[in-house]
């Protein structure tokens, strides 16, 4: 995979993301499977991965504005692991057209949300 391709998507599909409000994920995925031939599990790994520097520095200039829960997030931060491994095994488990399906799946109910709020 060429890492500036790579990084190429991952900062089209921030701007995009941050334009429309929604995950990243959601357009970083299907481009690393359709542009850089990234199976899908490999596509949604490397976009999980990617997420954590970008949650560590939200979450350090949320907590300045007090906009942070510190016992939510360490709750959330404890159990996270388990969740985790839980969707590991399964992702590990279904075929590749399941999860692709699931990931088309996910990214028309958030369409459909995108939809909704708009609409109101």
């Amino acid at each position: 995979m060429s890492v500036v391709a790579a990084m190429a998507i991952g900062l089209g599909a921030g701007v995009v993301a941050g334009l429309i409000g929604v995950g990243g994920g959601i357009l970083f995925v299907p481009a690393l499977t359709l542009f850089l031939d990234q199976s899908q599990l490999h596509a949604e790994a490397t976009s999980l991965v990617a997420i954590v520097p970008v949650a560590v520095v939200g979450t350090w200039r949320q907590h300045r504005f007090g906009n942070v829960r510190l016992a939510d997030g360490l709750l959330i931060g404890i159990l996270s692991p388990a969740g985790v491994l839980a969707g590991a095994i399964v992702a590990n488990t279904i075929s590749q057209r399941a999860l692709e399906v699931g990931f088309a799946a996910l990214m028309l109910a958030v369409a459909g949300r995108l939809v909704a709020d708009n609409l109101r």
